[in-house]
């Protein structure tokens, strides 16, 4: 379970922790979360994403591009 915020407090949310591997790059932990509140996006889970990559976006081309995240 996990605990939301904000005008989502009320409702209850799930959670699931995944291996997942996009593309060629190497396994991560992926977290998503969702709940049954009907007014919200669908993917709560999505800071986790750019967390692992990077993800750039080119409007003007209608294309994305991600890559894995820079070792620190």
């Amino acid at each position: 379970m996990l605990q939301l915020s904000g005008n989502l407090a009320q409702f209850e949310a799930r959670v699931l922790i995944l291996s997942g591997t996009v593309g060629q790059f190497p396994s991560v932990r992926l977290v998503f979360a969702w709940t049954q509140a009907t007014q919200i996006p669908l993917l709560l889970g999505q800071a986790n994403f750019f967390m692992e990559f990077d993800v750039c976006f080119y409007r003007s081309q209608k294309i994305f591009e991600v890559t894995p995240k820079k070792s620190s």
